[in-house]
């Protein structure tokens, strides 16, 4: 079974920055990497997503101001969340999907607030 870790969330002001980072415990043939997030009472939300070859996808509410990659040896992906806004709070939660399966992360908490 593959777990998710995830790291890198808190509390920022608005217009700051926060990197988060979400770890595959397993070696496994990822294939698109991503995060989705969830503020109390909204709908899910699709971030940003990343193919194992590098190709992104950022939602309209972040593009130019999210940046995601990863590192394929590490089974790693990462956010870069910069010029953040009080919207922006959520829990936000990684996911990795190969062929055969989706596994999620735990969440973490972001939270935007002078």
């Amino acid at each position: 079974q593959v777990q998710l870790v995830e790291s890198g969330g808190g509390l920022v002001q608005p217009g700051g920055s926060l990197r988060l980072s979400c770890t595959a415990s397993a070696s496994v043939n990822i294939n698109n990497m991503g995060w989705y997030r969830q503020a109390p009472g909204k709908q899910r939300e699709l971030v940003a997503s990343i193919t194992s070859g590098g190709s992104p996808y950022y939602a309209d509410s972040v593009s130019g101001r999210f940046a995601i990659s990863r590192d394929n040896a590490k089974n790693t992906v990462y956010l870069q969340m910069s010029s953040l806004k009080p919207e922006d709070t959520a829990v936000y939660q990684c996911y990795a999907h190969t062929f055969r399966n989706a596994y999620w992360g735990q969440g973490t908490q972001v939270a935007v607030s002078s």
